[in-house]
């Protein structure tokens, strides 16, 4: 199989072309193994997970995103900008202005060329979309038709006040003081896997910086703490505007262990969000 590894700010994939090489179209069940192998850092390549690009029957394309262990992924803001990058790239995209179809939604993504660059696209808008807010639509326990804005919850004895928002994946955030003084990797897992969410969670901490700032880190599901998170990042501004922490409809810097975003949440309501995208390598797998 031929792939290309690929990360936005440090959040990265192996990415697998289905339009047009049929050595990387594979049976249904094996892409689940085929994740976990290919995420090994010591057995396979080493990733948080494989993407693969696919032909779309609604949008330009499709894209299907699978954790490091196994979960096949409902939506990936880093992943799309990876994409993004390589279908302009490889010429696959003849337009700065696309479609891309992922498990959870149908979102447009635009290119920023780069004049005299090879490799001509550093920078990548993506349009998530709309915010799901109700318990239903994230989803989670409770009132479906209710929301769960800085709501109290109790996990392994301890108390959280959550914001729970959708982006096409679940995100729970959790607002605290500093970002780095948070045992993310003891409270991750066990938010993740409470039943209070039957899909499972990703779970983000967020520290206020500013009106217009903020540090995020994040403990995905089926990955663990990983250096960034395209959609928890959306979820952050969302949740942090709700909680009237943030300005309303500005750019808000979001500061990721892997680098910067700019999250808007726009007067449509669409949350867009910019970042790079960049190629760690290409190379040939053998399965």
């Amino acid at each position: 199989m031929n792939f290309t590894k690929m990360h936005g700010l440090g959040n990265n994939y192996v990415i697998f072309n289905q339009l047009d090489d049929p050595n990387n179209v594979l049976e249904e069940q094996i892409y689940s193994e085929l994740s976990r192998k290919v995420s090994d850092v010591n057995f396979g390549i080493g990733s948080d997970g494989i993407i693969l690009i696919c032909p779309s029957e609604i949008a330009d394309f499709k894209m299907r995103i699978f954790n490091e262990d196994g979960s096949e992924a409902k939506n990936c803001g880093n992943g799309l900008r990876c994409v993004a990058k390589f279908l302009f790239d490889h010429m696959y995209a003849t337009r700065q202005r696309f479609t891309i179809e992922t498990l959870g939604s149908v979102v447009n993504a635009q290119v920023e060329v780069e004049q005299g660059n090879k490799q001509s696209v550093r920078y990548v808008n993506v349009d998530m979309g709309e915010p799901k807010l109700l318990k239903g639509m994230v989803p989670m326990e409770g009132d479906p038709f209710n929301t769960a804005i800085n709501e109290p919850y109790t996990f392994a004895e301890e108390e959280y006040h959550l914001t729970c928002v959708s982006m096409g994946n679940p995100h729970a955030i959790i607002f605290v003081e500093d970002v780095k003084s948070v045992p993310l990797e003891k409270i991750g897992p066990v938010i993740e896997s409470a039943s209070l969410f039957p899909d499972r969670v990703n779970v983000g901490i967020v520290q206020i910086k500013g009106s217009q700032e903020i540090d995020y880190r994040v403990w995905e599901r089926g990955s663990g703490i990983t250096m960034a998170c395209g959609t928890g990042a959306c979820a952050a501004v969302v949740a942090a505007t709700l909680n009237q922490l943030l300005t309303k409809y500005e750019p808000i810097t979001v500061h990721l262990p892997g680098g910067d975003l700019t999250i808007r949440w726009d007067e449509q309501g669409h949350v867009w969000k910019r970042g790079e995208a960049a190629y760690i390598c290409h190379g040939e797998l053998e399965i």
